[in-house]
């Protein structure tokens, strides 16, 4: 079994190897030889190609594998090549398009025109546009929400849900960038704080101590965490020692369950479910999540991915992360593919639900018109039964 899984992981290096190099190839044909560079340039374009293709798949290859902290820098630059691939590679078809009549017309010379003024556009472009995703990826800010129902208890009108998810230490963020995160939260005074799931890339041992920040999150009712897909990835033994550490720095993990949050003596039910990629002991259960839960109840659901709804519609709001928004524009068009809600607020199955487009990235620490954000939601109490 060793042999045949050794020689699966050799093949699966086989295949992303020439993944890259047929890529590399695409880059340097529409860069240098459509345009008929000159020979300086075509060597300096193709220097650069050969750099970051070393670059890119030594990050990849070290990106979950051992302490990121020695190699952080070179974790930065491939990753960020991803975001200026994404960008090279929607410039450069566009500009296709534009030349393909001129080619079909078999005008030779005007195509080469718009090439030559094209081609150095669509670079820096692309290079601009990856140059204002790390900014804004590095600049979260507070969106606020305010969520009514007749079915809110009075002493709960004016409480203030903190939403914090998809903070993705590890790799690319350490513990600066969890104590960032934990200042904006404490900074809104929270009455509940949620951690909806993806807070860490890699293992206990490898990026345990970033999180050390969140034993500072304090609420009077509560801290609590659900899984992302994120911190199942490393399999299921990885993921209960991450349950294990939340639950060492004070935070209380629901696992498919619920708990009742009190206050002058009124009672909400708050119910959040494992990540929908969990198997064995963290295979997702909806119905043992509000197992208990009386049917008159104010319940929040929590789970990572919008698309884990409250089954039946059996709660009153849902506070999800995952999506990031899209991260990368246009992502943010085929997320509905996958997920019901992109961002923001949504109503669903009389469920309003609450995403966020989260405090971190995932793959490249660069986001284009999707910035970071923790979420704040004041629930108010409408006796009226308008829900604004």
């Amino acid at each position: 079994m060793e042999r045949v899984e050794g020689v699966l992981r050799a093949l699966a290096l086989l295949v992303g190897l020439a993944v890259v190099a047929g890529y590399l190839a695409f880059l340097y044909r529409r860069l240098v030889v459509a345009p008929d560079a000159p020979r300086v340039v075509r060597r300096v374009v193709l220097g650069v190609l050969a750099v970051g293709g070393v670059v890119f798949v030594a990050a990849a290859a070290l990106l979950r594998n051992g302490d990121p902290d020695p190699v952080r820098p070179l974790l930065w630059l491939g990753m960020t090549e991803i975001a200026l691939a994404l960008y090279l590679t929607l410039g450069l078809l566009l500009l296709g398009l534009v030349v393909l009549p001129l080619s079909l017309a078999r005008r030779s010379g005007t195509r080469l025109r718009v090439l030559r003024v094209g081609t150095p556009a669509v670079v820096a472009l692309s290079l601009a546009v990856t140059g204002y995703g790390l900014v804004e990826a590095a600049r979260p800010g507070v969106v606020e929400h305010e969520v009514s129902s007749p079915r809110l208890p009075a002493p709960f009108d004016g409480v203030r849900v903190v939403l914090l998810t998809d903070l993705h230490v590890g790799p690319l963020h350490d513990a600066s960038w969890a104590r960032r995160a934990v200042g904006m939260v404490e900074a809104q005074r929270p009455d509940l704080v949620v951690l909806g799931g993806d807070l860490v890339d890699g293992s206990v041992e490898e990026v345990g101590d970033y999180l050390a920040p969140l034993a500072d999150l304090d609420a009077p009712l509560g801290v609590v965490f659900v899984t992302g897909n994120h911190e199942l990835m490393g399999g299921e033994a990885e993921a209960l020692e991450w349950v294990d550490e939340f639950e060492r720095l004070g935070v209380d993990v629901l696992r498919n369950e619920s708990v009742a949050l009190t206050r002058d003596g009124a009672t909400i039910a708050l119910a959040g479910v494992d990540d929908p990629t969990g198997t064995g002991a963290l295979a997702p259960d909806p119905d043992a999540a509000l197992a208990g839960v009386p049917d008159d109840a104010f319940t929040i659901w929590v789970s990572h991915q919008p698309r884990q709804g409250p089954p039946g519609g059996r709660a009153d709001l849902q506070l999800s992360g995952h999506t990031h928004g899209g991260q990368l524009w246009p992502v943010q068009l085929l997320v509905p593919l996958f997920d019901p809600t992109v961002a923001g607020r949504d109503d669903r199955d009389g469920v309003t639900v609450i995403t966020s487009r989260g405090f971190g990235t995932s793959g490249p620490p660069v986001r284009v018109l999707a910035p970071p954000a923790i979420d704040v939601v004041t629930l108010r109490r409408d006796p009226e039964g308008e829900n604004d």
